[in-house]
């Protein structure tokens, strides 16, 4: 491990011993507000500083063992035991040392936060709308594994099923986090419904992952700058569907960008889900044009999210998913569909931490 990583671990350690006399202050203990922050932050540092601990433990038993190896020569079980330590301490130092690495990476606040998943149809036409439903299943099938929450907020049906285009609110435990790397194009070969003589079609969508807004940290939208219009939603509902004009669609007129829901009987609920979603775009554009800067110092292995970015391809005639950005191959293309996006999901976590540990040893060694 460099030097100046373990550099930062040592200020876990003094970090640590703060926060245990902070925490036993009398004036901590009566802001229960203050409390709170530093029992969150303690159970963070507490993790890392305990994991450094023994780190250093197992790096002192494996310098003993190898100690106790060069000496005991003439003692055949001895040198067995030694050496059994040695490989012991070896594989748990390594172990250890990737886990601390991984714990000091920077961590996005915005990765604990719910998030916006928006479909749209592409090239292929009603094919490229019936995938459009197949990933939503797909991304709801995910949702309900994790244990989180989904909102259908907007939908635009296609005429044979699918979708042109559906935005889905996704809330629960490191939603954007975890979905963030999916932005990008998504691209299906098989031999769709409507072919009658079974030939293998190309069809795309687009996936874009946005994370909520935090309320104090928002975009600013004047009110000047919006247009907002109501029409009757479509789709299911009943009756009342086609008696008001719940639906609610806003235009940020500087940006063009635009966002609708018709999820709600409530025309004032839905208007507040469109302004959320609005500022979500809005928020995403920026952060957007901030990547689109740094990959031009930085070449990315994930990619920006960009909406034109090739991400995967699902090739239903061999089974096979494809992940382009990190040339990952799965043959469970049938599993993943019904919702089994761990393994690709944790590839590209630890693909994008790899860069991340990179990025931190060039600018510790700088």
């Amino acid at each position: 491990m460099k030097a100046f990583m373990r550099a930062q671990l040592e200020r876990y350690t003094q970090r640590l011993a703060e926060l245990d006399f902070l925490l036993s202050s009398e004036d901590i203990l009566r802001n229960m507000e203050q409390f709170m922050a530093l029992s969150r932050e303690h159970a963070e540092v507490s993790v890392i500083a305990s994991r450094w601990a023994r780190l250093q433990q197992r790096e002192t038993d494996l310098a003993e063992a190898q100690v106790l190896l060069a000496d005991a020569q003439t003692d055949a079980d001895m040198q067995q035991m030694a050496q059994d330590e040695t490989q012991a301490a070896q594989a748990e130092c390594a172990q250890l040392a990737l886990e601390l690495q991984r714990l000091l990476l920077p961590k996005d606040p915005d990765d604990a936060r719910a998030a916006y998943l928006e479909i749209r149809a592409g090239t292929g036409g009603d094919e490229s709308a019936l995938f459009a439903g197949d990933l939503l299943r797909m991304y709801s099938r995910y949702a309900e594994r994790q244990g989180w929450r989904t909102e259908l907020l907007s939908e635009s049906a296609s005429e044979l099923g699918g979708y042109k285009e559906v935005v889905l609110r996704i809330s629960g435990e490191q939603v954007y986090g975890r979905l963030r790397f999916e932005s990008g194009g998504h691209r299906v070969q098989r031999v769709p419904a409507t072919e009658s003589q079974g030939r293998i079609h190309t069809s795309a969508c687009t996936v874009a992952v946005m994370p909520e807004p935090d309320e104090a940290s928002a975009v600013q939208i004047n009110p000047a700058d919006l247009r907002i219009d109501t029409f009757r939603a479509s789709g299911a509902g009943g009756q009342h569907i086609n008696k008001t004009d719940s639906a609610v669609r806003v235009t940020h007129l500087p940006t063009g960008i635009v966002a609708e829901c018709q999820d709600d009987r409530s025309q004032h609920r839905n208007k507040a889900r469109a302004l959320q979603v609005l500022a979500a775009r809005i928020q995403e554009r920026e952060r957007a044009e901030r990547s689109a800067k740094e990959a031009a110092t930085r070449k990315g292995l994930i990619g920006s999210g960009d909406r034109s970015d090739r991400i995967r391809t699902y090739n239903f005639p061999q089974g096979r998913l494809t992940d382009h950005r990190i040339n990952l191959t799965l043959y469970k293309l049938s599993f993943i569909m019904e919702g089994d996006l761990e393994e690709v999901l944790t590839a590209l976590q630890h693909a994008r931490e790899a860069e991340q540990l990179e990025a931190l040893e060039v600018g510790g060694l700088a």
